[in-house]
């Protein structure tokens, strides 16, 4: 851990003493939005029953704070770079504060949905710019290890969040779950304010129309999964995917005319970037695919309880902790996209042995084929996320961070859906896991295709930036770790 404060000559980020208070307060703010998903689930009986409404309304307060999360990603990644991330993410983790407050005192559904609406669009700030600034916070030659922190704190708030949830659940009521976060995020208020890197903000106009066709794109892309894993009319699920169809097709075609967009089409333009987008984006199908999958297969199939079936779920995040940090700091030694390949055939691995899982098996039999899982994507997650991040341009980092924590969300969506919609049609629980394998496979090939690309991109010294398409992917620029590559609106420095 000390390796991740030490200073070298020409490191580029913050000095070492530096790093330790801006990644805190990155930890911490990472920890309230990851947290609060799987804990409030937790709660949504006891939601319920206290605010006598259905079991079918009460889970749109879980499905509420994501879908707006999801669809303001890409255009809280674009504002960050008018206004500085550092003002975003403090605006971001101050909205998620408030809000948090407002839902520990609302007393109607009505209510508690506005605040966790708010909730969710500040949680979109502060997760959409997350890894680009530990690009800037970190110099380039520990950004791997710092992405395999980052795997471990999202992988201990997703394995904390349920036994947090019941904690604090069996002494006390709901709304001490939303009041949780104002003694963390006060402190992490006061971090982020204190020790992320001071920028200046570029000049020029907001790309507004693209904002709102991201918001539409997504937003009802979320609402055309949601519904379909419910269950829903068919025609719902259609009429959402086609209003996802035409406003992504009008909002890519605004991004090639924008002059400020969202979404740079520059950005891929990079072979390495788009194979690591599909790697990553595939890799999540299947591992929100398995998430719900294995919920009905222990449950239904095994007839275990719910209490057994948490701790099977125990060992993934646990070896994904385990896993990641040290994943991400050979992928700063090593090509990141042999870790990252070697992750995805031990998570399909993992994946087709749970699908064969016998229904009289012991539960040391399905915890180790989950820790199988965990530990393969504990090994592909830091690399993959180091190969998106280095191989944009810098100044298109946020734009990148935007992109990194939208592909994460999508496909963790389209797994729930596939899930639900295959259940629907009644089909076996063991088919959806063995179409996460299938969806590992891609992720496979996808990483397979870029290694020669990353191998190369090594020996150069960790490029940060890609050279004109029609130059090809073996001239790419190497501006990488020199602070003079920056562009010319990123001071890293605190004043």
């Amino acid at each position: 851990m000390s390796r991740l404060f030490s200073t070298r000559p020409g490191d580029d980020g913050l000095p070492g003493p530096e790093r330790r208070l801006a990644v805190l307060a990155l930890i911490l703010g990472t920890l309230m939005a990851v947290v609060d998903v799987t804990m409030i689930n937790i709660a949504l009986p006891s939601i319920a029953r206290d605010l006598d409404v259905s079991a079918a309304r009460a889970v749109w307060v879980t499905n509420l704070y994501q879908i707006v999360c999801a669809a303001f990603l890409l255009v809280c990644a674009s504002f960050s770079e008018m206004v500085s991330r550092r003002r975003l993410y403090v605006a971001g983790l101050a909205l998620f504060v408030l809000a948090s407050l407002g839902a520990a005192l609302a007393r109607s559904l009505e209510w508690l949905l506005v605040f966790r609406a708010l909730q969710g669009l500040g949680a979109a700030a502060t997760l959409s710019i997350g890894p680009s600034l530990y690009r800037s916070i970190f110099p380039t030659r520990l950004l791997g290890s710092a992405l395999g922190l980052s795997a471990l704190v999202v992988a201990g708030g997703y394995a904390a969040g349920p036994a947090l949830g019941g904690l604090v659940l069996s002494v006390l009521s709901w709304p001490w779950l939303f009041a949780l976060h104002l003694p963390l995020g006060l402190v992490s208020l006061w971090l982020a304010w204190r020790a992320l890197p001071r920028e200046t903000g570029r000049r020029g106009g907001f790309d507004g129309r693209g904002a709102l066709g991201s918001v539409i794109m997504l937003g009802s892309f979320f609402l055309a999964m949601d519904t379909l894993g419910h269950a829903a009319p068919l025609w719902q699920s259609l009429a959402w995917l086609a209003l996802s169809v035409v406003s992504g097709a009008l909002f890519l075609r605004r991004q090639r005319r924008a002059s400020h967009p969202l979404l740079p089409p520059r950005l891929f333009q990079v072979a390495r970037f788009r194979l690591a987008v599909s790697a990553s984006g595939l890799a999540f199908v299947g591992q929100g695919l398995a998430f719900v999958a294995l919920t009905f297969l222990f449950q239904q199939e095994m007839g275990l309880s719910p209490l057994h079936t948490a701790w099977l779920f125990t060992p993934w995040p646990v070896a994904i902790m385990l896993v990641g940090p040290m994943a991400g700091r050979l992928a700063d030694r090593v090509n990141p996209s042999v870790m990252a390949s070697l992750g995805l055939v031990l998570l399909m691995l993992g994946l087709a042995s749970l699908a064969l899982l016998p229904p009289g098996a012991g539960l040391l039999d399905s915890l180790w084929r989950m820790a199988l899982c965990g530990i393969g994507f504990g090994l592909f997650q830091p690399p993959n996320n180091r190969e998106m991040m280095t191989s944009a341009p810098r100044e298109l980092s946020t734009s990148a961070s935007g992109v990194l924590s939208t592909t994460r969300t999508v496909g963790q969506s389209l797994g729930v859906a596939l899930v639900g919609a295959f259940l629907a049609a009644s089909a076996p629980v063991q088919m959806t896991l063995w179409i996460g394998c299938f969806a590992c496979l891609l992720a496979l090939l996808a990483s397979l295709a870029r290694m020669p690309l990353a191998g190369a991109a090594q020996g150069h010294g960790q490029p940060s930036a890609a050279a004109p398409p029609e130059q090809g992917a073996e001239q790419q620029g190497t501006m990488a770790a020199h602070p003079l590559s920056r562009s010319p609106h990123e001071h890293p420095g605190r004043h």
